[in-house]
């Protein structure tokens, strides 16, 4: 087996129960949570490098430590509604050490003004 074959035999893979969640309906003002539930199925450690909200009310959190091949674990993203009437469309984007890096999850909700 050449190396190079070998080396991506060790690679991880992170595969997300679900990579879109919908919070229907949420009055503004609201504060929102859901938590991504993902697996490494590859090889090798998964490191999340970083994870990115498209806006500064999408926020995400992650661990910070290596997910062994085989483990699971859950990135939390909370979503803050205040000054965000109607419908919402917002992207977290993971970097990671698998192929390919990014990785994107979506949430969606449509907020109604108070």
């Amino acid at each position: 087996v050449p190396a190079s074959e070998e080396m991506m035999e060790a690679l991880p893979q992170i595969v997300f129960e679900s990579e879109f969640h919908d919070f229907g309906e949420i009055t503004e003002g609201m504060v929102v949570k859901h938590t991504f539930t993902f697996t490494n199925e590859g090889e090798g450690p998964l490191v999340i490098s970083n994870a990115q909200g498209s806006c500064g009310c999408t926020v995400p959190d992650w661990p910070r430590q290596p997910i062994a091949p085989g483990e699971s674990a859950d990135i939390n993203v909370s979503f803050n509604s205040t000054g965000r009437a109607g419908k919402q469309d917002k992207r977290v984007t993971l970097t990671t050490n698998a192929v390919p890096q990014t990785k994107v999850l979506n949430i969606t909700s449509m907020v109604l003004s108070k």
